[in-house]
């Protein structure tokens, strides 16, 4: 997903990231694919979108969106309040997403920091689950998998996951990419039972095969661009599930 600091660019990490699983390259996808053209459209959004446009936004089809809130213990996002308040006004479903780093701080002390600024969650309907985007390491090429072990990258994540549990009353939906997934993680089977999917996979016709124990996609980022400011995104199922999918039940 989206980090906010330069020279880095905004979901470069996707290339490398995605480039075992795509069989096919050129340009990305101008449409939603046809496979789950039905499906609630939405998107995600971070400091590089600034002041979002949320009514235009709502206007070509948005009805959900993730804003990012959080990275590692030391980063908001300073646009945060405007993205998250307005998309609610503008009356779009909303979350906060974190963007992980294992290798600075523990993942109970992320969450915590997380949840703290913008990863709360309410039952109200209009609150996404807190969501966590763990890839690969956008600022060290040589430890993609930030320098953790398999055993230690699940035991991370399982600290985020339980803090904000805690915290929240939910279990954080993960982002992540199957390559990424199944290379850092060592193909682990731990979250799919009760963590929602959030694929990332560009062009494509479908969200491909997924990350090891998962056999649905609950969010597919589906390309980086489009009608909507930020990343694109579908939500699989019906907005009435959208709804209860934000709801809790």
């Amino acid at each position: 997903m989206a980090r906010d600091r330069k020279p880095f660019r905004h979901r470069s990490r996707l290339v490398a990231a995605s480039v075992a699983a795509l069989a096919i390259g050129g340009t990305a996808l101008a449409e939603i694919p046809a496979s789950a053209a039905s499906k609630p459209k939405g998107h995600d959004v971070s400091s590089h979108q600034k002041n979002v446009n949320w009514q235009s936004a709502k206007s070509k089809g948005a009805r959900f969106v993730y804003v990012k809130a959080t990275e590692s213990t030391t980063y908001r996002n300073p646009y945060f309040s405007q993205q998250y308040n307005g998309a609610r006004n503008a009356g779009l479903i909303r979350g906060a997403y974190h963007f992980a780093l294992p290798n600075k701080s523990s993942g109970k002390a992320q969450a915590a920091h997380f949840v703290r600024n913008g990863g709360a969650w309410r039952g109200d309907g209009w609150t996404l689950p807190p969501a966590l985007d763990i890839e690969y390491n956008p600022y060290d090429k040589k430890h993609k998998c930030y320098g953790l072990s398999k055993t230690k990258m699940v035991s991370w994540i399982k600290a985020f996951s339980d803090e904000v549990k805690r915290l929240t009353g939910r279990r954080p939906v993960i982002y992540t990419t199957t390559h990424w997934w199944n290379t850092c993680t060592g193909s682990s089977r731990a979250f799919a039972g009760n963590h929602a999917l959030w694929i990332a996979r560009y062009d494509s016709a479908s969200a491909g095969t997924l990350p090891a124990g998962w056999s649905f996609w609950t969010l597919w980022q589906y390309d980086n661009s489009g009608s909507l400011p930020g990343d694109q995104n579908l939500f699989n199922g019906s907005t009435t599930q959208l709804r209860k999918f934000a709801k809790g039940s």
